[in-house]
């Protein structure tokens, strides 16, 4: 995720009290579902919806290295997410260090507007487009989509997130109702077709800059193939109304081969291995987990 300050005008009603964000573990839905490898490949969606924001869009257009080092930019945004729900304590620091990191960092548009990465509504678009994505993983993706009952503890799951990452508390919609008429009046009223959200998609089947040009025709046409995939499913988990903005066409065919892809990936990844399920963060700390509760039982079983 990218991140970017500005209070909108209408932001969400201010909540009686700031908690204290809680470190993820075992017990939670995130600590099951965030560090899977099929609940990743709806990230280029959450990245275009980001950057279709004017704010987000104008930062990271200005200042990312999305396009200098577009694997390199990927592995350290999954790195940063799988350490706020498996790092422990050390999640509230990576949310620290986010907050100092995106500090500095401003940008002026075309218009002469000038935005700051850690814009209130920005930085909150940036969070809250991660449950949106989280849905329609668990909806393609997964063996089943989330009940409303997981839905809302996904989504309180996501408040909590939020505090690791210093979210502003008024920025949270108070519920999943509330959510989803927030993210669709962002989609309709706020988002734009900003020029980073089209370059990702220009770019999805073809080969990263940073690949020395000696490998550039041997990879140009496993690009190409596994950037048709690439593309299905980042068009395909994007809300109707982005991908209207984005003159982006989806056909009910598209939603035939996207539905197969992902009853595909649903069925096959609860019959592999954890260690091939999960993404190296995510499976180190459930394995962690699992030993500190053995030592724990142990300890409670030891002669007294």
């Amino acid at each position: 995720m990218t991140v970017v300050e500005g209070t909108p005008a209408d932001a969400p009603a201010e909540r009686p009290a700031v908690r204290e964000p809680v470190p993820f573990g075992p017990g939670t839905l995130l600590w099951d579902m965030m560090g899977l490898y099929s609940g990743a490949v709806a990230g280029n969606s959450a990245f275009i919806l980001q950057s279709m924001h004017p704010t987000i869009g104008t930062v990271v257009d200005q200042l990312s290295t999305f396009r200098t080092d577009p694997l390199g930019r990927a592995a350290r945004s999954f790195a940063s997410v799988q350490t706020w729900v498996y790092g422990g304590q050390e999640a509230v620091e990576e949310g620290r260090r986010l907050r100092r990191m995106h500090k500095p960092l401003s940008a002026v548009d075309a218009d002469g507007k000038r935005h700051h990465a850690l814009s209130a509504d920005a930085w909150a678009w940036v969070h809250l487009t991660g449950f949106y994505a989280a849905v329609v993983a668990a909806r393609y993706f997964a063996p089943a989509p989330l009940t409303p009952d997981e839905e809302r503890q996904v989504y309180d799951e996501f408040l909590n997130l939020g505090r690791i990452l210093q979210v502003p508390e008024r920025m949270f919609p108070a519920g999943v109702e509330d959510y989803w008429a927030y993210f669709d009046d962002m989609v309709a009223n706020t988002l734009v077709p900003h020029t980073v959200a089209l370059e990702v998609i220009d770019a999805l089947d073809k080969v990263p800059p940073t690949v020395p040009d000696p490998w550039r025709r041997i990879l140009a046409p496993v690009a190409m193939a596994g950037g048709r995939v690439q593309r299905l499913i980042t068009v395909g988990t994007l809300p109707a109304g982005a991908r209207e903005k984005l003159g982006v066409s989806w056909t009910r065919a598209d939603e035939r081969r996207l539905r197969t892809v992902g009853q595909l990936i649903g069925r096959s990844t609860p019959h592999l291995p954890e260690r091939l399920r999960y993404m190296p963060i995510a499976y180190r700390a459930r394995q962690a987990a699992r030993a500190r509760q053995r030592l724990e039982e142990a300890l409670a079983k030891r002669p007294m």
